[in-house]
């Protein structure tokens, strides 16, 4: 399970998923209706892996009520140039 932050331009937003390929493939191509096509979120800027999905869903929850900066910071932790992650997570 994992737990992920895609972006585009201001926008972030906390998601899990099993499958974390499928979800971002998904965002690029504007294939599912909601958040990230009406806001282009399509970047994957981080991700964690969890061994269980209460895990994965725990930390989502956590995440989601952090700050901003918080987020920012979590992100620039481990992406300091906000590459895309989504090749070395494919």
């Amino acid at each position: 399970m994992f737990t992920y932050l895609p972006k585009k331009r201001g926008s972030l937003y906390t998601r899990v998923t099993s499958n974390l390929v499928r979800p971002i493939y998904e965002h690029k191509s504007k294939a599912v209706d909601g958040f990230s096509k009406q806001h282009n979120v399509y970047i994957l800027i981080y991700f964690e892996q969890h061994p269980t999905t209460p895990n994965a869903i725990q930390r989502e929850k956590k995440v989601k009520h952090w700050s901003r900066k918080w987020k920012l910071d979590l992100v620039e932790k481990e992406n300091l140039g906000w590459r895309d992650l989504y090749e070395e997570a494919a």
